[in-house]
Formats: C-alpha cells, sequence, structure tokens
C-alpha cells in the first residue's frame, strides 16, 4: 500500500498545526515554508480537513487555520481516511465493504483473509498515533540532535 502526497502532506499539515496549538490561526503560507509544500496544494488539502470538523479557518489579515480539536482527538487514521478514503490494502478488504458486493469470490477467498488482516493491522497503528503523540516524537527527535557535542 503506498500513500499519495495528499495524505503524507495531509499528515504533515495537521502536524505542523498541532505543533501550534493553542497560539492563534496560523496562515498557510507559513505551513508551506516550513513543511516545504507548496501553500497552493496546502489549500486544497485543508478544504477536505475542514469540511470533516478537523479544522477551522479564520477570515481576515490575522487569520488562517487551526485545530478544531485538541492534538490528542486527531489520529493519523483520521486524517488519512479524509484525504485518502477508506484504508485497504485491496478493493475487497475495505473498512466497511460488504462480502457479497466486492466480489463473487469474497466468501470462498483464502487471499482476503490476508487483506483484512494487514487491513486490521495498518488501521490499528494508523488509528493510535495522534498528532500529540508526534509533537512528543518530535520532541525528542530535537533533543537527540541538540546533545551532540561537535569537537574540532
Amino acid at each position: 500500500m503506498k500513500l499519495s502526497t495528499r495524505g503524507r502532506y495531509g499528515v504533515r499539515l495537521m502536524f505542523d498545526l498541532a505543533l501550534n496549538f493553542g497560539k492563534g490561526p496560523i496562515p498557510l503560507k507559513d505551513i508551506a515554508k516550513r513543511q516545504d509544500i507548496s501553500e497552493h496544494y496546502l489549500e486544497q488539502l485543508v478544504a477536505p480537513l475542514r469540511r470533516a470538523g478537523m479544522v477551522t479557518s479564520i477570515r481576515g489579515a490575522q487569520g488562517g487555520y487551526e485545530l478544531s480539536k485538541r492534538p490528542e482527538e486527531i489520529t493519523v487514521g483520521d486524517i488519512i481516511r479524509v484525504l485518502e478514503g477508506p484504508i485497504a490494502p485491496v478493493e475487497c478488504a475495505g473498512e466497511n465493504t460488504p462480502y457479497e458486493s466486492s466480489c463473487k469470490r469474497a466468501d470462498k477467498c483464502v487471499a482476503r483473509l490476508i487483506w483484512e488482516r494487514l487491513r486490521d493491522s495498518i488501521t490499528s497503528l494508523l488509528d493510535s498515533i495522534t498528532l500529540a503523540d508526534m509533537c512528543e516524537d518530535a520532541g525528542k527527535l530535537s533533543e537527540k540532535r541538540d546533545n551532540y557535542m561537535y569537537y574540532i
């Protein structure tokens, strides 16, 4: 399974908003600069996230975007589902795909059991990681970088 840039960049967008949670609205141009993503592309990503109730937009000179919920309440799985659709390695093993409608062999397909287990593993992982977890991990990474001692 390969995520598109929509999912990958969307997670980075939401991560940036989580890092700045509580600081007021963040302009997309600032996020674009920090995350090295086109502002135009971020505009395309933020629209479905806003419709899904994950971000709110504030208009005006001091406007921008902010998370609609606390970072602890938004998972990576939530973001991926909004931007990529259902999490499934193959169509017949979708999260809400009825057996009968996906394939005429669904009731006797052993491979489908593998794809469902793979889907469940991916879903479990993505749903276990919140934006707050990502912020915490980012802090740990920056601490490691800051603890190096360089000798010449």
